[in-house]
């Protein structure tokens, strides 16, 4: 019974991260402005990928603290 046990935590703990939420900042090049958006940006001649983070508040945090962003 262990080891079921055992074998369904490790599988919990593998599968877990690829489950989790990205948030991608995005420096809009028309507008001259940053957003935090889910899903990568596909039109990479209007935005430009600044980074990506495993949570929306870590996005924010970050994006207050980028250059281009403050602008």
């Amino acid at each position: 019974m262990k080891k079921y046990l055992l074998a369904a935590m490790l599988i919990g703990a593998f599968a877990v991260p690829a489950y989790a939420a990205e948030f991608h900042v995005m420096f809009d090049k028309t507008t001259k402005k940053c957003s935090v958006s889910k899903t990568a940006p596909s039109e990479t001649e209007k935005f430009s990928m600044m980074g990506i983070y495993g949570s929306e508040a870590d996005a924010m945090m970050a994006m207050k603290g980028m250059t281009k962003c403050k602008g």
